[in-house]
């Protein structure tokens, strides 16, 4: 059994339909993706960790002042931006879409690459994705993670990454977690209002 076939909730089992993406699944799928940090045994690592934690925190504070008007992601969104004050949702979303865009883009670079060492490819991913986001001071902070992390054969072993069954069940996960991305990516790139009042 694969760490992907175990989790409560996958991004497969994210619910979008027209009205937008279902907000308490993607934050339970993301609950997931948090944990899986867990088995990388790196106190280094805890850095990036934590930061998504807190990003999903945020977004389910607000989702839980009014489950029902926040269901969706989009919905969510177009409530907080209506408000005069800093949209503190909004900027998480913003942030831990950064985030899974990051770690997405890192585990699947790392199944096209079988050889390639984990702290390899999720640099690469940081050099493409968070790094033009981060300031001089975070880089090395991540850099320094990046490099605390455990041989690629140890961690694929840990998750259950063993044979061709459960490579599959890891690639349809970052499928479908790299499809909530660009649906999101696109919604803030269409949406310029959304984080206008950020700083």
């Amino acid at each position: 059994m694969s760490y992907f076939s175990l989790i409560t909730r996958p991004f497969q089992e994210v619910l979008i339909t027209n009205e937008g993406i279902n907000t308490i699944q993607f934050l339970e799928a993301t609950d997931g993706l948090i944990n899986m940090f867990d088995l990388f045994n790196s106190p280094a690592f805890a850095v990036v960790q934590n930061d998504l934690k807190s990003n999903v925190q945020k977004i389910r504070t607000r989702y839980q002042t009014d489950p029902l008007a926040n269901d969706t992601l989009q919905a969510l969104l177009i409530l907080e931006t209506a408000e005069p004050k800093k949209p503190l949702a909004t900027e998480a979303l913003l942030w831990l879409t950064r985030g899974l865009d990051f770690t997405s883009s890192a585990l699947h670079h790392s199944l096209l690459h079988p050889t390639e060492e984990l702290d390899v490819s999720f640099r690469l991913s940081y050099d493409r994705t968070l790094s033009p986001h981060h300031s001089f001071f975070v880089r090395p902070m991540f850099y320094m993670a990046v490099k605390s992390m455990p041989w690629r054969q140890d961690f694929y072993q840990t998750i259950g990454m063993v044979d061709d069954v459960n490579l599959n069940d890891m690639q349809q996960w970052l499928d479908a977690l790299k499809k909530i991305v660009l649906i999101i990516q696109a919604i803030f790139d269409a949406n310029p209002d959304y984080t206008k009042l950020l700083v």
